[in-house]
């Protein structure tokens, strides 16, 4: 049987000095030293625990350790003899980026792609006792060497992410810090075996009139002696056991299980995620030489793309069943991702299930996720669409790149066969749209080689052979074809980012796309995780040390020109900060829930985006240190199977209540509406009957009683249905009234925390309670909550120590909409 020995744990950096890279004025102190080294890892968090240079997530710092990245480094530790197998392996999961790997001596190997796995045969150079040693080139000389050698080409970004095949946004983004840094990433270990062991298995499952098909294709690896024996495999699921012989010198085999009445595998609220354990095992005569054990889960997928009068759809359907997608984009939990846990990745993923998502989108620019991340996909219903690694640049097709573009893919597709989770392939992010969009072909170096072949040739081509079962799109945003423009709102998928770039979120309401793949608003991080990252006795809005926590080109000045179009200007960091978290919310919610109401014109939205990798301004729902913003709360509700909301209707732009019903059974029930005053007195009511059939949409035409008001800053209206709400305010927050009485706030030390209750005279518009004001471990169960006239609204602050009811009366503990416009 294959043996394995662990080799994460405690290695030793040591600056090359005699490599490719000349060695940088800051680094000369560290020639002739050591430093300890956590594996999985990377350099900077390691000098970082080493205290040789700052945290780069704080101040400006970022800058004062770039020199880091254009470094080359070694990498060593020692293991003991392996004894007792024909073959001996050397096994690296993960190598960030271009290395050489030598084992007491001996070149073993090398790597350039930060996203494939590595076994290197080591048999004949193990001793007694042995030393691994990886020799690390810095990716600034990789990228550049291959930058001038295949030429120039057309970027979203001035860095060379695009002549290697690393993690793209660590050389920075419009929301990350440019950190490119090198290390071992993922799991490290020496294996043996003998004879032959289980090189891969893709299991690719299928559904036929109730029994389950699962076809495992399984790859062999053997040894010279391994080579004449006869060998036989046995796959087993669900207690059913199918044999296959492996002739002498053949190297894969397909064995095929049937499942009757098999259980299927649902997404988030279709059903039950339902998951089959399955067993791989490889036998020569009564011995067994390897195992392999996985998961799968019985479903079908596709999507709808049959052209219709309107143009070309994208329906994603699972079990024959068409979804409306509610999705979140996905970008790396760290720009040092060898530093995330499993333990991290379920919470984030926890996270977004809670906030009833149902799909997370893998971005393009960062990594293939860990094993742990699609496993708990699998288990949380949560569908994945999976960026092929190509984002915002034109990508040489020419070796070296060309191969390790194709490898990599190939490994993956392989790796990640087994995930029901797994719905979609994409080949790019944003690439043949820029390509138009950006004049790509007019710009220097536009006339080479973009990319093109891997998203309509190469990668499709690819899929066809190792897993056909799962749909393809050859881009996001893609229109189908060059037929059309790749961001057109009537054909497939379409980014919307013309809105916070140079307009308003109110433009989200003149289209119905057909599948919103992107789209977003900037907030800024939590108050708590925004002060531990800048220094500053004070925050201002205009501190450096704050805009260098802004990495959006103008992003600063964006937020400023869409501010200005809903609320006063204010230079007061506190107040500006509830601002911008307000004003992010506001646009995705009228994005989402316009598009919701769209259906089954418009069939899903993937809001830009989950998650941060460093404390920044930007479109998260949760910063880089896992604090939820308002966002998230938001996205709880606009995702939430039956939703409201009072929407402009086409054409003449009168009022309609939307009520959207996400769910297999009719919605039955009473709509109440009513014209009311700041005050709570009602000016105008109605009461509609409905009946709102499965996964439907039901318009309700309002009356000009209630859709026309003579005081418009006075006045408002609101939708009650069941325990729902909707809100429509005829003035912008700064034309309203604000004669009205501030809120009562009172505070009830209870078990585990406080219970904030929120009462007003008046209509207290977006309330929020900010915890980490409170404590940096605090947490609250809802975002921004408006609080009807004589109802009190219940927070729940809860931290890991008892809390003092008087904090909750510091300043910013509590405000609402009112506070971010009066300075009083």
């Amino acid at each position: 049987m294959r043996t394995t020995f662990d080799l994460a744990g405690r290695w030793t950096w040591a600056l090359v000095a005699d490599g490719e890279t000349p060695v940088p004025q800051e680094a000369v102190p560290l020639l002739g030293r050591t430093v300890d080294a956590q594996v999985p890892g990377a350099v900077h968090l390691d000098l970082l625990a080493a205290d040789l240079i700052p945290d780069p997530f704080v101040d400006r710092n970022e800058d004062e350790v770039s020199w880091v990245s254009r470094c080359d480094w070694s990498l060593t530790r020692t293991f003991p003899a392996v004894v007792g197998a024909e073959r001996v392996d050397l096994v690296l999961d993960g190598v960030d980026t271009v290395a050489s790997v030598a084992v007491n001596g001996r070149t073993v190997g090398t790597t350039r792609n930060m996203h494939r796995r590595f076994r290197f045969d080591i048999t004949a150079v193990v001793a007694e006792t042995n030393t691994v040693d990886v020799r690390f080139t810095s990716p600034y000389t990789e990228a550049e060497h291959w930058e001038r050698t295949l030429g120039a080409r057309p970027s979203a970004y001035p860095q060379p992410f695009a002549f290697i095949r690393k993690m793209a946004s660590s050389f920075g983004w419009d929301w990350g810090p440019t950190l490119p840094g090198c290390g071992l990433w993922r799991d490290v270990r020496v294996e043996t075996w003998s004879a032959a062991r289980i090189a891969g298995v893709r299991p690719l499952v299928d559904v036929f009139e109730g029994t389950g098909i699962l076809t495992a294709h399984v790859d062999i690896e053997r040894t010279d002696s391994g080579a004449t024996l006869p060998l036989h495999l046995e796959v087993e699921v669900a207690g059913q056991a199918v044999h296959a012989e492996v002739p002498p010198g053949e190297d894969s085999a397909t064995v095929v299980v049937a499942v009757p009445d098999v259980r299927r595998w649902h997404p988030r609220g279709l059903g039950d995620p339902h998951l089959y354990p399955v067993g791989v095992s490889l036998w020569s005569g009564k011995e067994q030489l390897d195992e392999h054990r996985t998961r799968v889960g019985f479903r079908t997928v596709a999507v709808d793309r049959a052209p219709d009068a309107d143009g070309t759809p994208f329906v994603v359907t699972v079990n024959e069943h068409p979804l409306f997608v509610k999705g979140v984009n996905w970008i790396p939990e760290s720009v040092f991702p060898g530093e995330v846990t499993a333990d991290r990745v379920r919470t984030r993923l926890e996270q977004a299930a809670d906030a009833n998502v149902n799909l997370v989108r893998v971005w393009g620019g960062g990594v293939y996720e860990s094993d742990a991340f699609y496993a708990a996909c699998d288990e949380l219903g949560l569908l994945v669409w999976q960026d092929f690694l190509f984002a915002c640049a034109a990508y040489p097709e020419e070796e070296p790149i060309r191969s390790e573009v194709l490898a990599e893919a190939r490994e993956n597709v392989v790796r990640l066969s087994s995930h029901p989770s797994l719905a979609v392939w994409n080949g790019n992010n944003e690439n043949l749209w820029m390509r138009l969009d950006k004049d790509w072909a007019a710009q220097p170096g536009g006339d080479l080689t973009w990319g093109e072949r891997y998203y309509l040739e190469w990668l499709p081509d690819l899929l066809r052979e190792l897993d056909p079962t799962r749909p393809y799109t050859e881009g996001s945003p893609w229109s189908g074809s060059w037929a059309h423009d790749p961001n057109d709102t009537d054909h497939e998928t379409f980014h919307s980012w013309d809105a916070w770039n140079e307009s308003d979120y109110a433009v989200y309401r003149d289209s119905s796309p057909r599948f919103v793949s992107e789209f977003g608003w900037q907030g800024a991080a939590a108050w708590r995780t925004l002060r531990d990252a800048v220094t500053d006795t004070e925050l201002r809005v205009d501190a450096e040390n704050v805009r260098h926590h802004q990495k959006a080109i103008d992003g600063h000045t964006k937020l400023a020109r869409n501010l200005a179009r809903h609320l006063p200007p204010t230079e007061d960091f506190d107040r500006w900060h509830l601002q911008t978290q307000w004003m992010q919310v506001e646009a995705v919610r009228t994005g989402v829930l316009h598009w919701r109401a769209s259906w089954p014109r418009t069939t899903g939205t993937i809001v830009w985006q989950l998650n941060d990798l460093w404390p920044v301004t930007s479109w998260s729902a949760i910063d880089s240190a896992g604090r939820r913003k308002p966002l998230y709360f938001a996205l709880r509700d606009l995702y939430a199977p039956r939703v409201l909301t009072i929407e402009p209707g086409d054409g003449d732009g009168v009022l309609e209540l939307c009520v959207v019903n996400d769910d297999d059974n009719q919605w039955k029930t009473t709509a109440h509406l009513a014209r009311r005053r700041l005050d709570g007195v009602p000016v105008a009511e109605l009461s509609h009957p409905l009946s709102v059939p499965p996964r439907s949409v039901t318009r309700v035409r309002l009356p000009s009683t209630l859709a026309e008001s003579s005081d418009p800053g006075a006045e408002f209206v609101v939708a009650t249905v069941d325990d729902l709400r909707a809100f429509w305010h005829f003035a912008s927050p700064g034309d309203a009234r604000r004669d009205a009485t501030p809120p009562e706030v009172t505070v009830t030390a209870v078990t585990g925390g406080l219970d904030i209750g929120v009462r007003s005279a008046h209509l207290a518009r977006d309330v929020l309670v900010q915890p980490d004001r409170i404590h940096p471990e605090a947490t609250v169960d809802s975002g921004f909550t408006t609080v009807l006239p004589g109802e009190t609204a219940i927070f729940r602050v809860r931290a890991p120590e008892p809390l003092d009811a008087a904090s909750a009366q510091t300043a910013f503990v509590v405000a609402s909409l009112r506070d971010m416009i009066d300075p009083d």
